[in-house]
């Protein structure tokens, strides 16, 4: 039976929306709304606390929607083809995109430390997201992701519980970011590789809120329901 789709309203959740219309995530990111970790809110409730009009909100989507028409309807996707999207994809590239932010960080910092303005500290925290991260990614792929894709459900709740909670740490690392770099925005005096760098973080951090939106709002919902039912 073909399932609703989820209507653009401001009563739906972030989460309902972002799963339901791809472009939604683009138009979410690029007005600072946390569809991932609080995606359980209706949408009215998150653009009054960040004080948008959640009107102007939904007509963005629909003006982005065209431009996804393509993308892959995840919540619909086998498990299993899911679960290989995310290693194949968000795990592969956070593998290859963190050593590089890295470096850039320790960097910038080395060459501009004499400025006021240089963003003293960011390299020593995108080290602890690296190590952090690649500790997270190996619980998933040895140990949560097989489960699910054997069908052990009924043993997964546990396990998910912890993933979600650190995927809730990776929200705080987000924002960390954002205080130690003026939200991203990088000074007057900055170099190219300086700016790059912000502009590779502002990438990383939507990309990241997309992966971790996919796994609590997608796998682990389907996961837990499949048990249920």
């Amino acid at each position: 039976m073909a399932t609703t789709p989820t209507p653009l309203t401001p009563q739906s959740t972030l989460a309902e929306l972002a799963v339901a219309h791809p472009a939604a995530s683009r138009v979410f990111h690029k007005h600072g709304l946390d569809y991932c970790c609080t995606g359980g809110r209706p949408l009215q409730e998150a653009c009054a606390e960040r004080g948008l009009d959640a009107s102007a909100v939904i007509r963005a989507i629909e003006v982005e929607t065209p431009a996804a028409a393509d993308h892959t309807r995840w919540d619909r996707a086998a498990l299993p083809e899911l679960v290989a999207h995310l290693v194949g994809f968000y795990h592969r590239r956070l593998r290859e995109e963190l050593p590089q932010l890295e470096a850039m960080a320790k960097k910038v910092e080395a060459v501009h430390a004499e400025k006021a303005s240089c963003p003293r500290g960011l390299a020593e925290h995108v080290t602890t997201i690296h190590g952090a991260v690649l500790d997270h990614l190996a619980k998933e792929e040895q140990v949560l992701f097989p489960m699910l894709v054997a069908g052990r459900g009924q043993i997964a709740g546990g396990p998910i519980r912890v993933m979600e909670s650190e995927h809730d740490d990776h929200a705080v690392s987000l924002r960390r970011t954002r205080e130690l770099t003026t939200n991203l925005v990088p000074p007057d005096e900055a170099c190219t590789t300086w700016r790059a760098l912000y502009a590779r973080l502002d990438a990383f951090e939507a990309e990241l809120m997309e992966h971790i939106h996919l796994e609590n709002n997608v796998l682990f919902k389907r996961a837990l329901a499949e048990f249920d039912n």
